[in-house]
């Protein structure tokens, strides 16, 4: 049975990349799974070295795919992480550890959106709700999620780069249910968002990702956001709730 279609996912071995692996196979979907260690569930794994430079992670990238010469339909980076910090204490650490989580992967994957990306085909980056407003006590996570916020927006103006008629969309979610955030985190949990559902949501944006007339930024919640995925613009930007 031929693949109903092909997407990268970049931070495809974490919690919520592995939710987003076993979605689109589950759909059929093609995907080749991008992270420092592979996903036995993807149809291809590209292992990379987080501690490489962008420049070198993106080189073996390009290397690894040229070898097929693949075409997308979607690149979804749900790679990332967190960490705490202010300018009394762990600031620059933070800082330095969240670009390379976050900035790097999603900068990687715009450029091989720009490379890959199939003519209207979308690629999805995600941010963080609590970057839209200032985060003192884990000011380097705010920063890199506000980059990748500018990053979306950048690659929904014209001659941002990306193929004809593709689309970019970031995702914000607020309190994700991983394993990690329940241990570390604790607490009332009812609230949080599964990790099915963002994995669901962006399937549901990937199958349905030809730009309409939206607005740019609107809080969602879960049925209304799986909804307004079906009709996104070339740069959108949705909080998961």
């Amino acid at each position: 049975m031929a693949a109903a279609g092909r997407v990268l996912v970049y931070g495809g071995s974490g919690a919520l990349g592995a939710a987003c692996v076993k979605h689109f196979r589950a759909k059929n979907w093609a995907v080749t799974a991008i992270d420092a260690r592979a996903n036995d569930e993807a149809s291809q794994n590209i292992v990379v070295a987080p501690s490489a430079t962008w420049t070198s992670q993106y080189s073996e990238i390009v290397a690894q795919l040229s070898k097929t010469s693949p075409s997308f339909d979607a690149i979804v980076c749900v790679a990332g992480g967190w960490a705490g910090g202010n300018a009394a204490s762990d600031l620059v650490a933070a800082a330095e550890l969240m670009s390379a989580q976050s900035i790097a992967t999603s900068t990687i994957s715009a450029q091989l959106a720009g490379k890959f990306l199939a003519s209207k085909g979308l690629l999805v980056l995600t941010g963080s709700a609590a970057a839209l407003s200032p985060t003192p006590g884990m000011m380097g996570y705010g920063l890199a999620k506000a980059a990748v916020h500018h990053l979306v927006r950048s690659l929904g103006a014209p001659e941002a780069g990306l193929p004809q008629d593709a689309a970019a969309v970031g995702i914000l979610p607020i309190t994700l249910d991983t394993p990690s955030n329940r241990q570390y985190m604790g607490g009332d949990t009812s609230s949080w968002t599964p990790l099915d559902y963002v994995a669901g949501y962006a399937g549901v944006a990937c199958a349905f990702s030809k730009p309409s007339p939206t607005s740019v930024e609107r809080p969602c919640g879960h049925q209304a956001g799986l909804r307004h995925a079906m009709r996104i613009r070339p740069c959108a930007i949705d909080i998961v709730r």
